[in-house]
Formats: structure tokens, sequence, C-alpha cells
């Protein structure tokens, strides 16, 4: 079929997928493949934003103000696509004392902060014990919602404690902690998970540790690191896993899709990701997820403009204020934006800026 008629086709295909789920209904992985692959930006767009107005109050965008407190960067896996760990032993990474913890979060409450986001590298001696302990302390000592451990995390410390994951969450949820996110997903695809993290857990597992923090009263999110080495089929199966378990449980607060940094990783120069496939693959989460009320924009990828478009393409939150963040600029990317910056972001989309908590409660009209 020459070049330009299939083309056409695509787009016909992918119109008339937009309009029947502007017209309210569930569209499938084919048809959501047709939207991802159809090339018409403007077209797809405008059905995800039309979609964001009926599932998201339509002239809102919320943020929060947390910090993002990477306790460790000591790691068992050595992912390929991180630049930000260390292994075991080699004398050159960190973990930070409970003092230093504790800095950061007066240092985020001072600034009007409402939680803290922990994550780290998966370090071969912390157990459910020393987590326990940590959450124990920060719940005594500070008002602070704690949005702590991707699935990954949670894994690692049941397997180092040698206990079940149901039992660890369990615990984890006693100490104080508040919800999951959804970090270490990547692609929800086997066979990219063995090309780039063949040390981290497989797609099945990530998913049963979500299922189960949903089960024991833990939301959470769920993200899509994309760009890479993934196809758009794959990244289409991703979102089918998510839609599948949000349908099961209810548990997903937002989906937050973020593009592949290359620079200083073992995949330098594999990053395939461009501002349009952004926007696109941004414009088919909101069409695909129909179950999922939130799609987060990443501004800590992509900067605040283009992350202020996406806001046209169907996201409805700015995420964080990342008061601090290692892991992205560990790969050579840096975006800053406080809460000056995303408000007059929000506002100059035409948009009310609502800042929020890691639950998705409203805190305050901005």
């Amino acid at each position: 079929m020459p070049g330009g008629e299939g083309k056409q086709l695509r787009v016909a295909s992918a119109r008339e997928a937009a309009a029947r789920a502007a017209a309210g209904d569930r569209i499938g992985e084919t048809e959501a493949l047709a939207l991802l692959m159809s090339g018409d930006l403007i077209g797809v767009g405008r059905a995800a934003a039309a979609l964001r107005q009926r599932r998201a109050p339509a002239d809102r965008v919320t943020f929060v103000i947390d910090r993002n407190i990477n306790y460790t960067n000591y790691c068992v896996c050595g992912c390929d696509f991180c630049a930000f760990h260390r292994r075991p032993g080699s004398g050159d990474g960190f973990l930070l004392s409970r003092r230093e913890i504790f800095d950061k979060i007066e240092e985020a409450i001072a600034l009007g902060g409402t939680g803290i986001m922990m994550q780290g590298g998966l370090h071969p001696q912390l157990d459910i014990n020393y987590f326990c302990s940590l959450f124990r302390a920060i719940k005594q000592n500070y008002p602070i919602y704690i949005h702590s451990l991707s699935p990954p995390e949670i894994y690692h410390i049941a397997k180092v404690s040698r206990i079940p994951v149901m039992e660890a969450l369990a615990r984890l949820k006693e100490a104080g902690l508040d919800s999951l996110p959804g970090g270490g997903a990547e692609i929800l695809v086997d066979e990219v998970r063995r090309r780039i993290s063949p040390g981290k857990i497989m797609s099945g597992a990530w998913l049963d540790v979500m299922r189960a923090a949903h089960q024991a009263g833990l939301k959470g999110t769920a993200t899509m690191m994309f760009g890479g080495v993934e196809t758009f089929a794959d990244r289409i199966e991703h979102m089918r896993r998510v839609r599948e378990l949000q349908d099961e449980t209810g548990g997903f607060t937002a989906f937050i899709p973020w593009t592949f940094q290359d620079e200083r990783t073992r995949l330098k120069g594999q990053a395939s990701s461009s501002g349009v496939d952004y926007l696109m693959t941004v414009a088919v989460s909101r069409i695909y997820l129909d179950n999922i009320a939130n799609i987060q924009a990443s501004w800590v990828t992509q900067g605040l403009k283009v992350a202020q478009i996406s806001l046209a393409f169907g996201a409805n939150d700015m995420g964080s204020t990342m008061i601090e963040e290692n892991v992205v600029a560990a790969a050579g990317v840096s975006h800053q934006a406080g809460k000056e910056e995303l408000v007059h972001a929000i506002r100059a989309a035409g948009m009310q800026p609502v800042q929020r908590d890691n639950a998705y409660n409203l805190v305050d009209f901005c």
C-alpha cells in the first residue's frame, strides 16, 4: 500500500477511535495503537482535551509541594538506563543518616511541603525493621505524608527480610507509610525489561506488589518510562496492564508518563522520544486510561514549556515542585520549578492552579 494511502487510513482509524472515546465508549488496544501511530497530534490532542474536561474539573490543574528524598544510591540492580546507582561495596555511594533525612523533611515543611517521597536503590542490608523504625520516627516528629517505596523496593525489602510482600506492606502501613509511588514500572513488558533492567522485578511482580498494596489500603501512582528501546505496541501493552489492574482494585490515583533520559547511562544514544511523541503519548493515555482520573505532566523531564502544553493534551496535574531531584539529574537533565513557577505556568495556560496533597486532596486554591 502506498505510504500516503496508508497514512490516510491510519488517521481515519484514529479519528474513529477518538470519536468513540469522546462518545463515552471504551476503546481497545488496537484502537489505542492506531491513535498513537496516527501522527494526527492535533486531532488526538483535541479528543484528549475533551475527555480531560469530562473526567476532571475543567479549569483546575493540581500540583503538590513535596520533597523527593533519595535515601541511598547503593543498588544491587544496576539497570542500564540508570546513572544514579552505585554498586554496594564500591565506596562511592551514600546512605543518608536519620538526621540528614530529618533535616530534609524540616526544610520541606518550611517551604510549605505536605509530603515526602522516599525512593532509593535496592540496598542489600536495609530490611523491614529499618524502614518501620524510620517511618515511625518521622510520624512521631513531623506532620508529613509519606508517599514512598516503589514496588521494586517493597519486593526487595520483603526478600531481604524473608517475609511475604503482604506482611511487609502491612507492617510499613502500620509504621506510617501512606501510599506508594509507581517507580520501577519502566515498561511492563518483560522482553523490554530484560533488555534494560534484567536485575529488577519483572512486570508480573510489579503488578502483584501494587495489587497487594491496594488490597492493604495503600493507594499509589502508576508510571511509564518510554522513549527507549520499546515499541509503540509495548507502550499500549503497558497501559493495558495498568488499566486492567485499575479495573480490579481502583487503587491508582494517577498515571505519570515520562521520557527516558539517556545521557550518562549505558543506553546512551538510544533515547528516541521527541516533544511531539511525548504529547501524543500523554493524549493517548488520557483517552485509553478511562478509569484513572489524573494524568500527570512531567516537567522534570520535558521542562515547563512542554509540560504546560501537555495541559491541552489531556494532562490535569503538574506533579510536584520536586524540592530535590537526583535520579533524572544524574542522567544529565535538570529542570527546576518551585510553587511560583508552577502557578505561573498553569495560569498562563488559562487554568486554575490548585495545591493538593499526595492523596489528591485539595489543599489550597492559588
